[in-house]
């Protein structure tokens, strides 16, 4: 079960943290995934990192301004978000999965997700 918290409205060039609970994942180690869905568009990767906290990856759109972390086995995942800015507002989904995947279909587990919206 993954479950996310630290969604809310901002500001434009505010920031925002986001956690993502982990419980029942099968394997490991295992990835944990950020996506993000805005309406009329695909789902989008943001970043993941393994399991152990070691080791990440981001979408050249949120890289710098985007941090993925997990300290240590067991911990939250969080992502914090800074400058965010309005083409960042979408709903945003934590997974798990085996592989370091960038699409969807490569995360076997998915939380309900957070919305974040950022007005101008």
């Amino acid at each position: 079960q993954l479950v996310e918290s630290g969604g809310g409205l901002v500001q434009a060039g505010g920031s925002l943290r986001l956690s993502c609970d982990i419980s029942g994942v099968t394997f490991s180690p295992f990835f944990v995934g950020w996506f993000r869905h805005a309406p009329g568009k695909k789902r989008e990767f943001v970043a993941f990192v393994v399991s152990t906290g070691s080791g990440s990856t981001y979408s050249d759109s949120v890289k710098g301004r985007f941090t993925i972390s997990r300290n240590g086995g067991g911990a939250p995942v969080n992502l914090q978000m800074n400058s965010l800015q309005p083409e960042d507002t979408a709903r945003y989904y934590c997974a798990a999965g085996r592989v370091p995947g960038v699409v969807p279909r490569e995360y076997q587990y998915w939380g309900r997700g957070t919305q974040v919206t950022v007005s101008s």
